[in-house]
């Protein structure tokens, strides 16, 4: 069994965007809106400050309470918009019930949209156009080809139907390219029968959102698991900790390569979204 780590990869990767920023003359610049206090949200918006930092990334939190208006959100997202200074804006999920999600998306300019989730930008990406791949998607799809996973001709399950991962992911993974030419089933809360669908998998991907969700009984012996998720427990003796969707343990057993919780998607996730906010400071700067 493989442990699919990111380290080598973002190494590797991240010496390169040190160089392309250099190049650029500027200080790329990232606005996250962060909304509450959500665990997970903040452990990742806080890799995002440190990584940015080290690499040439500027990186500012405009961080509200969860009373903020939707208006006052609206107006926030307006100003970034015709900012100079902030080349790419982030929409931190999850976001308070009473904040339209769709609405503020669609208000976020398609070349400040770093998260790739504007309709014009995930239009583009279907048509194989786009500047900006979403990070987790594109995390995925980058963790399979660094290690030679072969997609094509393959049954790939997707547990995730979101458009944050799910759809966008599905996708990509159809592309006649070296990381596509699969066969993709995507999965959901609805799905009937959903263990017999993931242990037909050659590569299983979980996207679900839920602890340890995916035990080895959902999969079948020799698959290839990637783990996106990324859910904050508490531990028999109080201590927090982050796991995955899948339990890894008894998973890892069965399966032929997996991707680690902590140390696997997240840190290529974040590392996507960083070249992401260069791609937009070029865009933004021509």
């Amino acid at each position: 069994m493989k442990v699919l780590k990111a380290r080598p990869i973002t190494k590797e990767r991240y010496k390169q965007l040190s160089e392309d920023i250099l190049t650029l003359g500027i200080t790329p610049s990232l606005t996250v809106v962060l909304i509450g206090e959500d665990p997970a949200a903040s452990y990742y918006v806080q890799n995002l400050v440190k990584f940015g930092l080290k690499y040439g990334i500027e990186v500012n939190i405009a961080k509200y309470d969860t009373t903020i208006t939707q208006a006052e959100l609206l107006t926030l997202i307006e100003e970034l918009n015709e900012s100079k200074k902030c080349h790419g804006i982030m929409l931190q999920k999850p976001l308070p019930s009473h904040i339209d999600e769709d609405l503020i998306v669609n208000a976020i300019s398609p070349n400040k949209d770093v998260d790739g989730f504007h309709p014009y930008n995930l239009g583009n990406l279907f048509m194989e156009q786009s500047n900006f791949v979403p990070c987790t998607p594109a995390a995925v799809l980058e963790m399979l080809e660094y290690y030679e996973i072969e997609t094509s001709g393959k049954h790939i399950a997707i547990v995730g139907r979101s458009n944050i991962v799910g759809k966008p992911l599905a996708n990509l993974f159809l592309r006649k390219n070296k990381t596509g030419n699969a066969t993709v089933t995507v999965c959901h809360s609805r799905t009937t029968n959903l263990s017999e669908i993931t242990r037909q998998a050659d590569i299983l991907v979980a996207a679900i959102g839920k602890a340890n969700f995916i035990d080895s009984s959902m999969i079948k012996k020799g698959a290839v698991i990637i783990d996106v998720g990324i859910n904050e427990v508490t531990l028999p003796d109080g201590k927090k900790t982050y796991v995955g969707d899948v339990a890894y343990d008894e998973c890892s057993e069965l399966s032929s390569a997996i991707t680690p919780v902590p140390g696997g998607i997240g840190s290529l996730t974040t590392y996507n979204l960083l070249k992401n906010v260069y791609v937009a400071a070029r865009l933004n700067n021509a």
